[in-house]
């Protein structure tokens, strides 16, 4: 063991976390490991010498990596290896760099790369809060400049107390599932999935794990008081001040003239102009400056834009500070889909569809929590046309990611429970047009979509995105409802709320200052209530409440349960017995281990519960009185006909039985292959007897 290696140690939540330092990669410019129990989290982060050329924003890259054999599992495929991250994986990484992001110094271009990697996993000790603090232990003890540390913790609400980190057994009963990071000042990043708790429970949450937060700060600046490396001194990129006077004073009365109207065409045209005006005056003034001269008009919009709001309570598109932009939706626009909404709001809009599937569709998942399944699943699209850009189509990339679990983890919430409704969910959000909060435009869009398939959801869930522009000099906050665009790009916050009338499924909040305070999280809050009751009674003006019958398209599921050791029978050997229903009837069917059957149709029911008949049949023991429908397989002229009950279990019909007449031969009234409906009238030791109910041939 080196020389430099050191351990410190703190309680949080009722466990001791331990992180290690001086032991391992030493060549990164921080690393530690982080551990609790048996769940063990390396975080190495890196930096490059110089800044990356032709660089216009920060590139942070962080990653969080899942290796199986940290659960002791060897990873599924051909190749036994992890391939391509999850999207567990990518949301944890999101997770990592949201809170740490706005605290590296502005001008900073030098790729920075921070590894997280989860080397052992106990299932009650989740690693995704641990590999958060350890990103700001590795990034505060390295020679990155930071303006750290953040502390990292998981909130849940058992049986109505608010507990830090719970465990499996407690997340099971938690209502609430919050990843809250912050400063020792100030809150960072909040995400959150909910099951319809109210404003206060959700900022009592946030304030209870704050406090826990600064604990988490204070300890770590210990650690890097004793163990820090000095920072470097950074050549940071900046606009030069001759450069900045110089645009300010010939483009600050023409920004004023463009920014001045509601029309955001007409502004960005008149904004493209002043940029394309200025580079061409300043050409031979500063020749090779266009990056610079960009910049400038960039800060001098930025500071306009927000003086209008902060000053004279002026939106770029002329609204109030907490008014809602024009909402229209429609439900049931495709009529081959199982069930579809588009949600207009502004220039935001989002088309949603639902589909729904057997169970045995349910997406099957292979990550640190082992094998898993996902019977709801959200899928968000964004392509370039949506922005009026013209680019290809492109696979799915972490804010696309993001965006569907986001809206995923508002309405799981209210999805019915697979005994009331045993179907997987499909809901795909295509965004049509973007300019604002696409993802809880595409929240709002999927509710519709699903109460259109008949989806018997438990409440209608709205979305809404707030904003935020707080004057440094003056202190003054504006809290805006309902952000578009520019308001995102421009302003200090981006803070989604998502739940039903009764109240929050979801949270998630970004922030590109350092931090805010409880005044502002409890304002933000409750006007972002007020901005989604509004939003939810525009959408229940088009459907408010889930359809009474599924689309004609959808399958029909019938659901029942059968003896497990019965399962055998109707399978069969090799799925003979169960492919002959399959072919016979046209329908789809599942069976569970614990003898649940799913038997799915689409359009004629009939051939389910016929399928249900059959199956019936096989694995209940026959008892006098039971029908069935059977077919007949053997004939003997004068005496009666054997009708197949279950596979080896055949059944006589008298010829007595056959008719109120009497009849000569059988084959007055039936043949081989005929379908009929048959009752039990005697079980004894030479076999069963059956009376002839009614011939069902088509």
């Amino acid at each position: 063991m080196t020389n430099s290696y050191r351990e410190f140690k703190i309680n949080c939540g009722g466990r001791e976390i331990i992180v290690e330092t001086g032991k391992y990669a030493e060549q990164t410019n921080g690393s530690c490991v982080v551990r609790c129990g048996d769940t063990a989290v390396m975080v190495n982060v890196t930096m490059a010498d110089k800044p990356r050329d032709g660089m216009d924003y920060f590139p942070l890259g962080v990653d969080f990596e899942e290796k199986m054999y940290a659960i002791g599992k060897i990873p599924g495929g051909f190749k036994k290896r992890e391939g391509r991250a999850s999207d567990k994986a990518i949301l944890v990484s999101r997770l990592i760099d949201r809170p740490i992001r706005p605290l590296f110094p502005k001008g900073l271009f030098n790729d920075v790369i921070v590894i997280a990697t989860a080397l052992s996993v106990e299932p009650d000790i989740q690693p995704e809060p641990l590999a958060m603090l350890g990103s700001s232990i590795a990034i505060s003890i390295s020679d990155i400049p930071f303006a750290g540390p953040t502390g990292s913790v998981v909130v849940g609400i058992v049986d109505g107390e608010y507990v830090i980190n719970p465990n499996s057994a407690q997340r099971e009963k938690s209502t609430l599932n919050l990843n809250l990071a912050g400063t020792k000042d100030a809150i960072m990043m909040v995400e959150a999935g909910a099951k319809e708790i109210s404003d206060d429970e959700m900022v009592g949450a946030i304030l209870f794990g704050h406090e826990e937060i600064k604990r988490l700060c204070a300890w770590q600046e210990e650690i890097v008081k004793e163990i820090g490396k000095p920072k470097k001194e950074m050549e940071l990129y900046h606009i030069p001040e001759e450069i900045d006077k110089a645009v300010r004073e010939y483009a600050s009365e023409k920004l004023d003239k463009a920014l001045d109207t509601f029309d955001r065409a007409v502004r960005q045209a008149g904004q493209d102009a002043v940029e394309k005006d200025c580079l061409e005056h300043f050409a031979e003034i500063f020749p090779d400056k266009a990056r610079e001269i960009k910049d400038s008009l960039y800060y001098i919009t930025k500071e306009k834009v927000r003086a209008k709001i902060t000053n004279l309570g002026i939106r770029p598109d002329g609204r109030s500070l907490t008014e809602v932009r024009k909402i229209w939706c429609e439900a049931g626009v495709l009529p081959r889909v199982h069930g579809s909404g588009v949600f207009t709001r502004g220039m935001t809009q989002v088309l949603s569809t639902c589909t729904l599937g057997m169970l045995s569709e349910v997406q099957k998942l292979e990550d640190l929590q082992g094998e898993t399944s996902k019977r709801y699943m959200h899928n968000y699209n964004m392509p370039a046309y949506a922005a009026g850009e013209a680019r290809p189509l492109k696979s799915p990339g972490r804010r696309e990611i993001g965006h569907g679990a986001l809206a995923e983890r508002a309405l799981e919430p209210v999805i019915p429970s697979e005994e009331e409704f045993p179907y997987a969910i499909r809901v795909v959000s295509e965004v049509l047009s973007s300019n604002g909060s696409t993802s809880q435009g595409s929240v709002c869009g999927s509710t519709l979509a699903l109460m259109d398939a008949g989806v018997p959801i438990k409440a209608p869930v709205a979305g809404i995105a707030m904003g935020l522009i707080k004057d440094t000099e003056s202190g003054k906050v504006s809290i805006l409802t309902d952000i578009q665009g520019l308001e995102d790009f421009l302003g200090d916050m981006d803070f989604k709320v998502a739940g039903t009338e009764k109240g929050i499924t979801a949270i998630q909040m970004d922030i590109k200052i350092k931090g805010i305070d409880e005044a502002i999280l409890r304002q933000a809050i409750a006007q972002a209530n007020v901005g989604r009751q509004h939003i939810l009674n525009k959408m229940l003006e088009v459907i408010d409440s889930p359809r009474a019958e599924l689309s004609e398209y959808a399958p029909k599921i019938i659901s029942f349960n059968i003896n497990p050791e019965k399962i055998g029978d109707v399978v069969g050997k090799q799925g003979k017995v169960i492919n002959k229903i399959i072919e016979e009837t046209g329908v789809k069917i599942d069976i569970d281990d614990d003898g649940r059957v799913n038997i799915a149709t689409v359009g004629n029911v009939a051939n389910a519960e016929r399928a249900k008949a059959i199956i019936m049949s096989i694995a209940k023991d026959p008892e006098v009185g039971d029908m069935f429908i059977s077919e007949v397989v053997r004939i003997l002229p004068r005496v009666g006909a054997f009708c197949e009950l279950a596979p080896g279990k055949d059944g006589l019909i008298h010829i007595s039985k056959m008719s109120d007449r009497r009849i000569e031969s059988v084959e007055e009234v039936l043949h081989i292959g005929d379908k009929v409906k048959v009752e039990i009238i005697k079980i004894g030791e030479k076999g069963i007897d059956l009376k002839l109910l009614e011939i069902i041939n088509d």
